[in-house]
């Protein structure tokens, strides 16, 4: 491996696999000089094929700018997704907020790279995984504590103003900071490292090993190089990186054993207790249920006609593990307060400040998904200890 051949930039490592060539570009996302030394790399090694670490759904979200407004709310709402895009539009305005303050648009290395394979003629080929893989498998093996110290991380990225400057950005290029970074990372949150930065670094470096062509220009983030060139010499299987781990044999049973409990304790208060200690039993579970998920919709300024439907759906979705409260409460508020276009076209902008983020409709729609269920699911193991220890 050798990053001298051909006059290359720094950025580029140069790997000799069985056949073909490979010259890979380590960039910062947010960086003007990483667009220029991909386009120095193609112009310098006149590439078969250009690789770029970008899935099928992120490139044509980068490439059609329009592609916000073809978003089914309803279906979004309904697949049990909100949670997932809430997630990459806090990306997204991170990314954002760091290229405007360098003047770049982000991912602009990549598009740079894509541009390239049309300008020269080359193959060009997406080679990372479905980003909605990738965060259902950091989701998946996340704790309740980890999940909710994610919650806190992102939303302090997302509304934080210090500015980062152009030649911290291109440090991050430096391989001993990079680990440094990386490894900062992984004491934080180990398994967030292993399914996002691990996982990725083998998926990247065996879709190399099998892109067509003598000689492959592939364009990654600089955090990735050091595993890809671990991970390129030895072919793996993709597979089960592929798939989303499957539930255990509790967490398949615990949604169903919770209504069981519920209607076991409320049954067992009518034979015992008699009617009316039955009837206290349905209120408290009925109100702690309803009250802390409408609580949740009234948080993230939800329309009336939503808390109510978050106080009427909680108590009983609770029950059914096959439908959330959220659901019923993103739907009401879709259909009270349907987004527009320009609601869907004002999505950047509108995550860059607390204002924004909480006035945008289809922010609100996400955002009442979350607190609504997350309500009914605290209101569900505070009424359980309770109407027990009744």
């Amino acid at each position: 491996m050798q990053n001298t051949a051909l006059s290359l930039p720094s950025s580029t490592t140069q790997v000799e696999l069985e056949g073909k060539t490979v010259y890979i570009v380590g960039t910062a996302h947010v960086s003007a000089q990483s667009v220029q030394d991909v386009r120095d790399t193609v112009a310098a090694v006149q590439p078969d094929t250009i690789a770029i670490e970008l899935c099928e759904p992120r490139y044509q979200g980068m490439k059609k700018k329009t592609a916000w407004r073809e978003t089914n709310l309803f279906q979004v709402v309904k697949q049990g997704k909100a949670t997932f895009l809430l997630a990459q539009l806090a990306m997204q305005s991170f990314y954002r907020r760091l290229g405007q303050q360098l003047e770049v648009e982000p991912g602009a290395e990549m598009m740079a790279g894509a541009a390239c394979a049309e300008e020269t003629g080359a193959r060009l080929e997406l080679i990372d995984r479905r980003i909605d893989i990738t965060l259902k498998r950091v989701w998946r093996y996340l704790g309740i504590w980890q999940r909710l110290k994610l919650f806190a991380t992102m939303a302090g990225a997302l509304f934080s103003s210090e500015a980062i400057a152009d030649a911290d950005v291109e440090a991050l290029k430096q391989q001993d900071q990079l680990e440094a970074l990386m490894g900062e990372m992984g004491q934080a949150f180990p398994e967030i490292k292993k399914r996002l930065i691990d996982e990725r670094d083998v998926y990247l470096a065996q879709k190399l090993r099998a892109s067509s062509g003598q000689r492959i220009v592939a364009v990654v983030g600089a955090g990735h190089v050091p595993g890809m060139l671990k991970a390129i010499q030895h072919p793996l299987p993709l597979a089960e990186l592929d798939l989303l781990p499957p539930k255990s044999r509790w967490s398949k049973m615990w949604p169903w054993l919770i209504p069981v409990a519920v209607v076991a304790l409320i049954a067992w208060g009518f034979v015992h207790g008699g009617t009316q200690h039955g009837v206290d039993s349905i209120l408290i579970w009925v109100g702690v249920n309803g009250i802390l998920s409408a609580l949740g919709a009234i948080c993230v300024l939800a329309h009336p006609l939503t808390v109510v439907a978050a106080f009427v759906a909680a108590p009983l979705t609770s029950l059914n593990p096959t439908i959330a409260a959220g659901w019923v409460a993103g739907l009401v508020q879709a259909w009270v307060r349907p987004p527009s276009v320009g609601d869907f076209e004002a999505l950047p902008q509108a995550m860059e400040t607390l204002k924004g983020f909480f006035l945008n409709p289809v922010v609100r729609i996400l955002l009442v998904v979350v607190a609504a269920n997350l309500g009914s699911s605290i209101g569900t193991f505070v009424a359980i200890p309770w109407i027990a220890a009744r």
